[in-house]
């Protein structure tokens, strides 16, 4: 891990950095329990664990003053009538923000609070995206052949709730209706309180 300043590139097509540290490759498999049409996924398991999306990270150390950053990329595709997503998820130490710009495709953000209060951000190419503390998020892709590519800044000691959310889901899903996206209730969500 470097001490000094450094740089690196990002080109298209493929967006991946010139450098980075770690590579995350999410496949389907671990998306268990997450998409809501579980025969769909279970039958797309079947046949293939494929590539969901990919977390490129130039590492530093996870103490405050730091800064995270990395390119997230989601691939196209569907599970039933519901988009690849990323996993989710809230941040570790709860009162941290992150930034993402968007290099590439189109999609949306899910985003809650723990309270429940939701919302849902479009993403297009050169848009940039601020999640306040407090707020869960989620890429989706909706584009049916371009890559959701996105660079992410966060704090170094900020971590991951990846738990949370494999518990009660988001409250807010996106799917394919009638050739196009919506933004629906999901129904087996389930509050932090139960309600």
């Amino acid at each position: 891990m470097r001490e000094d300043p450094f740089s690196f590139d990002i080109q298209g097509p493929n967006y991946i950095p010139s450098e980075y540290d770690n590579h995350i490759q999410r496949k389907l498999s671990s998306m268990k329990g997450q998409y809501l049409n579980q025969v769909a996924y279970n039958d797309m398991l079947y046949q293939d664990d494929v590539l969901l999306y990919q977390v490129f990270e130039l590492k530093r150390q996870e103490v405050e003053g730091e800064l995270l950053h990395g390119i997230s990329i989601v691939h196209p595709g569907k599970v039933g009538d519901e988009y690849f997503m990323t996993k989710g998820h809230y941040h570790t130490v709860l009162e941290t923000a992150e930034i993402y710009f968007i290099l590439n495709g189109q999609g949306y953000i899910v985003m809650e609070t723990p309270e429940g209060d939701s919302a849902v951000e479009e993403l297009t190419k050169g848009k940039v995206l601020y999640v306040p503390p407090r707020w869960a998020h989620r890429s989706v892709n909706i584009d049916s052949e371009e890559d959701l590519v996105m660079f992410f800044v966060y704090p170094g000691n900020a971590g991951h709730d990846y738990g949370t959310i494999e518990t009660q889901g988001f409250k807010k899903l996106v799917m394919e209706i009638d050739g196009k996206p919506e933004i629906i209730d999901n129904p087996r969500w389930t509050s932090p309180e139960g309600k």
